[in-house]
């Protein structure tokens, strides 16, 4: 079959013409991506920038959320900027949208666990119910904080054991801070022989506090009679010191307790003997 040459250059030119246009409108498609991803970067890091400075200026707040939420900021404008620039070349956003929540969705039942890990970090972070170098207890877990992550927590146990306790174990159960207060107090209980003079042995306890500089003269210490037995007497000295000085004044005041009352002749009964175990004889 014979080819015409006027039809033939007729759809040359009308192709060339499509080819022109088509080139022309992805170009300024192009130009205009470029354009969304310049400016959408520009924008990703003013704002990551300025969302971190802004939560400098809140008193006490974490370091490590500062730049989890900036970060968070940053990567939100930049996915936004790939749909637009994707909405450019006629693709259809909608579908793009849909895609990324199932993919969220997906992702998020798969990591359940660590998600709760990283909420009970940030509300670890945000209410800070203790801080690194406090000594806490927390359920099972005790010991002193060197570390919060957004996922899991280091402790330092005071026989030297480390620990990463999982956030959300943390948050799911009440804490008790010994540090946080500053202040912590101290018993010390003693039994005597009840022939012995109470006031007396009070008075030698509260002249141990008060010649103990790191005992707090308020609220003042106290001595005072904590139960009676058949032939003791059980006294306590109460005081109150810094939580940094509690265990170190604890254990010096007892040893010294019990020197003052050997040294006053203040007895602290024995234990009775053991019976004597009878001999079987022999039949």
């Amino acid at each position: 079959m014979a080819i015409d040459p006027q039809n033939a250059f007729l759809s040359i030119q009308t192709s060339l013409a499509q080819l022109s246009t088509l080139i022309v409108s992805y170009s300024f498609s192009a130009i205009g991506a470029i354009i969304l991803l310049v400016v959408g970067y520009i924008v990703a890091g003013l704002a990551e920038r300025s969302i971190f400075a802004g939560l400098g200026h809140i008193h006490h707040f974490d370091q490590t959320l500062r730049q989890f939420f900036s970060k968070i900021v940053r990567y939100a404008i930049l996915v936004l900027v790939v749909i637009m620039v994707l909405g450019q070349f006629g693709v259809q956003t909608a579908s793009i949208i849909a895609a990324i929540g199932a993919i969220g969705l997906a992702i998020g039942l798969a990591l359940q666990g660590t998600l709760q890990n990283i909420a009970a970090g940030i509300m670890l972070l945000a209410l800070r119910p203790f801080r690194i170098g406090e000594s806490v207890e927390v359920g099972p877990i005790a010991g002193t904080i060197e570390e919060i992550g957004l996922f899991a927590t280091k402790l330092r146990t005071a026989e030297g054991i480390y620990i990463l306790a999982p956030n959300s174990t943390l948050w799911n159960q009440p804490v008790r801070n010994f540090s946080r207060n500053g202040v912590r107090r101290g018993d010390i209980t003693l039994s005597i022989g009840s022939w012995n003079d109470i006031d007396r042995a009070q008075k030698t306890l509260l002249a141990l506090a008060a010649a103990e500089k790191r005992i707090r003269r308020d609220p003042a210490p106290i001595a005072f009679v904590a139960s009676l037995g058949d032939t003791t007497v059980s006294l306590t000295l109460r005081y109150w010191t810094s939580a940094a000085d509690h265990f170190s004044t604890t254990i010096d005041m007892t040893k010294r307790a019990k020197q003052a009352f050997d040294s006053e002749g203040i007895s602290i009964p024995l234990p009775p003997p053991e019976a004597p175990t009878p001999e079987i004889r022999k039949q």
